[in-house]
């Protein structure tokens, strides 16, 4: 029986690896994310956690307690989900009394809009020689079956979805409570399980995702902060260069928006600069449009450069490797894009060496 080579054992070796990693990524990390998550805070908590351990004493009939690592670890991280909750619940207040502002506004913008309506309207009618007042009418009777059609969808969408939200917030309690549980166990059991990963057959692997892990999250961290930095600092300098008195407000919330899941800059520039290109601004909507494209390569060019910097790939790499993971992952695939890539890379690395029994780059170029 003839063997197969070695481009052919490596094409099958590459194609193997990147179908465990996808599967891994697919179908294993959602099973592990809360007690993955759980253990990071653990490592971020074991500092002042181990410290209070070693100086908090309590006497009791002549004998000496310390309090478990567990324990003071679980109340430093009550203690941070509740600043986190209060900044939460200061920041939907805050939300809040805008949305009532703006509600008080929406009523003469409606109107303001109504009088835009029937403008252009009337100046088409007499464009087309129409009768006075036909497409006055027939666009109040299609924003009035509009209104219509709206109020149908909605409440049987309400009526469908009420119970997959009831379930969402059930799931996200149990989850809660799991990662919460989860985070004092890591730190009641970090040394053991330390001792039992480095006296694992796997502890080359385990060593290699974690540091992977540890360098896409810092590299990842890195990029959003830049990214949201230098968003705020464009939208106000671009706002401010078109005139607008709330340059620094509209700033810093288009800056926040961009960082979110699915929403970005467009969500506001885009109908921004369409309303005002219908209103005959079309300084401003160009203004706008250009804010919108340099925010939006600016965001693309950080995530694949820096990115690729920090973990180790090309610009171009990075790109693609976002790009893919995008597309199998969808949000997610932003970050699991890359370290996909790079894990791919380190494990066939690795195979190649256990094979040859060789280190270095003579087995690589075999």
């Amino acid at each position: 029986m003839v063997r197969p080579s070695k481009k052919l054992k490596k094409i099958f070796l590459i194609v193997g690896i990147t179908g465990v990693v996808y599967a891994g990524f697919k179908y294993l990390l959602p099973l592990v994310v809360p007690f993955l998550a759980a253990y990071i805070v653990a490592l971020g908590l074991k500092p002042s956690a181990h410290w209070l351990h070693r100086r908090l004493r309590i006497r009791f009939h002549g004998r000496e307690w310390r309090l478990p690592v567990g324990v003071i670890g679980g109340a430093e991280l009550l203690v941070v989900t509740a600043v986190l909750g209060a900044l939460a619940y200061w920041g939907l207040w805050k939300l809040c009394r805008e949305a009532a502002l703006l509600s008080e506004r929406l009523p003469d913008w409606i109107a303001a809009l109504d009088v835009w309506l029937t403008g252009r309207c009337h100046s088409m009618e007499e464009f087309l020689s129409l009768r006075p007042g036909c497409l006055v009418q027939l666009a109040r009777e299609l924003l009035s079956g509009l209104r219509g059609s709206l109020k149908q969808a909605t409440m049987p969408f309400l009526m469908e979805n009420s119970m997959a939200v009831l379930e969402w917030a059930v799931q996200f309690m149990v989850v809660s409570v799991l990662f919460f549980l989860a985070a004092i166990l890591s730190l009641e059991e970090m040394e053991d399980l330390k001792r039992r990963r480095d006296s694992s057959i796997f502890w080359r692997e385990y060593a290699m995702i974690g540091e992977r892990l540890a360098t896409a999250g810092r590299a990842y961290l890195k990029t959003q902060g830049m990214a949201l930095i230098l968003t705020i600092l464009v939208c106000m300098a671009g706002l401010w260069l078109l005139g607008n008195p709330y340059y620094i407000m509209l700033g810093i919330v288009i800056g926040i928006l961009d960082a979110l899941p699915v929403l970005g800059t467009g969500t506001i520039f885009i109908p921004w600069a369409v309303f005002a290109a219908a209103g005959g601004r079309w300084g401003q909507a160009a203004g706008l449009a250009a804010i919108y494209v340099v925010c939006y390569f600016l965001r693309e060019f950080m995530e694949a450069r820096i990115m690729g910097n920090e973990i180790g790939l090309t610009p171009l790499e990075s790109l693609t490797a976002i790009y893919v993971g995008w597309q199998l992952f969808g949000f997610l695939g932003f970050i699991l894009g890359p370290i996909g890539l790079i894990l791919i890379e380190d494990l066939v690395e690795a195979a190649e060496r256990s094979w040859t029994g060789r280190d270095g780059p003579a087995a690589r170029e075999e």
